[in-house]
């Protein structure tokens, strides 16, 4: 069966390591016949949340930007890929904002029942991307009815390419390719 898989892919570097990670979790994918989309989460105009609780009334934030758009393919996707270099043992500000921007989601249930992919990478080891999947984990334990599918460490990179060598480019691809077969 076909599914939809919304990739955010948020390094601000096209081409870095984290975003070569989702590439490599996509053609997995579409070898395995899903429809993927990718949004390069820095080339998004995505204001702050000003924590105004508009859209608690409404449903719908009030500032207008591209995150409406990204908010309708994130409750169309039946799996979503967060993407993220670590940065002081973090995720990106590029997707820390994104996920901010998703309350109006919540006041309207319209996010639910969602798998997810984890891909993280850093210059240091396994350990320090430990603090950045269990915040993106924060995220998706507010989504009723959602599963973690897969979680990839791109450990011990720094310079824009020097993934291609690690294992984690094969268990991203791995992960694309087997999506539904466990689900």
């Amino acid at each position: 069966m076909q599914k939809k898989i919304l990739v955010l892919s948020s390094s601000p570097r096209k081409g870095g390591n984290s975003d070569m990670l989702c590439d490599a979790l996509i053609k997995g994918a579409e070898e395995a016949g899903h429809f993927t989309e990718k949004i390069y989460v820095n080339d998004q105009k995505i204001g702050y949340c000003q924590a105004c609780e508009v859209c608690q009334s409404t449903g719908e934030c009030f500032m207008q930007d591209d995150m409406a758009e990204i908010l309708k393919k994130l409750v169309d996707a039946d799996a979503i890929v967060l993407g993220t270099p670590v940065y002081y043992y973090s995720m990106s500000g590029q997707l820390k904002t994104l996920i901010d921007r998703t309350i109006p989601l919540f006041f309207t249930n319209g996010i639910k029942e969602k798998d997810f992919f984890l891909v993280a990478t850093a210059a240091e080891e396994k350990s320090a991307i430990e603090k950045t999947i269990d915040a993106l984990r924060g995220f998706t334990d507010c989504i009723p009815d959602s599963t973690v599918r897969g979680v990839v460490y791109g450990a011990g990179v720094y310079d824009k390419g020097d993934i291609q060598n690690n294992p984690a480019m094969d268990e991203a691809y791995q992960m694309g390719l087997n999506y539904a077969k466990d689900a």
